[in-house]
């Protein structure tokens, strides 16, 4: 959630983060009325039980005349501070409400709009010139690296067997990035995929796009879509020590998404699925560090495409597409020679302290003041890495070249039909 000083003192940004989002300005005003109501209603439940409170040592004191007076003034202050409580409650009520409904205040520089107004800030590499490419389902199949009927038959559209070296070439793909986090101070996690509502919640998650989210309504529990999520609720409820810089981890999940509203998109092969793994870097710092830990994430997911050795460029997520916690999001896309266009493979985001606010992890200041922390989150690889893969080192014959980066946990430098 926004930070209410920053809403007090200029609401004026908070309405054009609203506007650059797409999103209703009226919802500010709305907040800043529901902020007004609550701060008055706790005022005057306060007043009533320093009232009540005075008139009851009055009844103490006071003499055999005067006390049925007092006493049914104090049974009229404890009716009316019952009543001001209940106003208080609701009051607060409708505040969370309000408060929970605006998105993450975008960052100076976020392009405004949709999800096509993004501003590419760098291309590297060259696209490959592939007469003819095959798709990655036709070379996996090929290959004995899927088999996406037989998932079908197990679980239903969207599900997939990885097998022999598929599952070989995505190991290797998670260790390499396990490999790369860990040089950089990451922790490495292997963290719970099932979390409680105010997890879930607390990240931003269960907002617009909660009908995305898997519910275990038995249990009330929720499948993570990232291991964002549990690292995020790792320190919900803590101080934290930040006093020897930001604090790195990297959660290697299966992930689930029930890609809800994305019927007929991408059906075709692993590029939108209901399960696949991922490695998640996960970072809490000090506000004023979150804009070079982004840049630090982003440098390290550059250096993850560079080792798969597949073309890419970067983009400036436009306000209208990003989550409701990310101020500001960067994604490499990858070249897919067979749709001829760019495909997202990272997504990197700083929430500055938007999803920490909610889930209460703070660190203390130099002066032992707790503040609140912020959090940033970057995609290290995951399943449809092996799309960029498959399309971009097709040989003529059916072959699959492996990068030399992936050679030792694969066990070979060729795939072969």
């Amino acid at each position: 959630m926004i930070d209410l000083k920053l809403l007090r003192d200029d609401p004026d940004r908070v309405r054009a983060s609203q506007r650059a989002r797409g999103e209703d300005p009226a919802l500010v005003d709305a907040l800043l009325d529901a902020d007004a109501a609550r701060r008055a209603a706790i005022s005057a439940a306060d007043n009533l039980r320093a009232e009540q409170k005075s008139a009851s040592k009055s009844v103490g004191k006071a003499s055999p005349e005067e006390r049925p007076a007092l006493l049914a003034r104090a049974k009229e202050l404890a009716d009316r501070v019952k009543t001001a409580e209940s106003e208080q409650a609701d009051a607060e009520q409708r505040f969370a409400a309000a408060h929970m409904a605006i998105g993450n205040v975008i960052l100076d520089g976020v392009p405004p709009g949709g999800e096509d107004d993004f501003v590419v800030l760098e291309t590297v590499g060259e696209p490959p010139a592939i007469e003819n490419p095959k798709d990655h389902l036709e070379l996996g199949e090929a290959l004995g690296l899927l088999d996406m009927n037989r998932g079908a038959k197990v679980s239903g559209s969207r599900f997939y067997f990885l097998t022999g070296v598929g599952a070989l070439l995505q190991l290797g793909i998670m260790q390499l990035a396990v490999r790369t986090a860990t040089e950089h101070g990451f922790t490495l996690m292997i963290p719970p995929v099932l979390v409680r509502p105010e997890v879930m919640s607390g990240t931003g998650f269960l907002g617009a796009h909660s009908d995305e989210i898997y519910r275990l309504e038995a249990d009330d529990m929720y499948l993570v879509g990232t291991s964002e999520v549990p690292l995020a609720g790792y320190h919900s409820d803590e101080i934290i020590d930040l006093s020897n810089g930001p604090v790195r981890y990297a959660g290697w999940s299966s992930c689930f998404r029930r890609e809800a509203g994305s019927y007929g998109k991408d059906t075709r092969g692993i590029i939108r699925v209901h399960q696949f793994d991922k490695v998640e870097g996960f970072v809490y710092c000090k506000p004023e560090d979150a804009e070079a830990e982004h840049q630090r994430l982003l440098g390290l997911e550059r250096q993850m495409l560079a080792a798969i050795e597949v073309p890419y460029r970067v983009i400036d997520v436009a306000a209208g597409d990003l989550g409701s916690s990310a101020a500001r999001k960067f994604d490499c896309e990858a070249w897919v020679p067979t749709q001829g266009t760019y495909r997202e493979l990272t997504s990197t985001s700083n929430c500055t302290t938007f999803q920490a606010r909610r889930l209460a992890t703070r660190y203390r200041d130099e002066n032992g003041k707790p503040q609140i922390a912020a959090t940033l989150n970057g995609t290290l690889a995951t399943t449809r890495w092996l799309v960029a893969i498959l399309e971009n080192h097709q040989q003529p014959d059916g072959s699959v070249r492996v990068p030399e980066a992936l050679v030792p946990y694969v066990g070979r430098s060729v795939l072969q039909p």
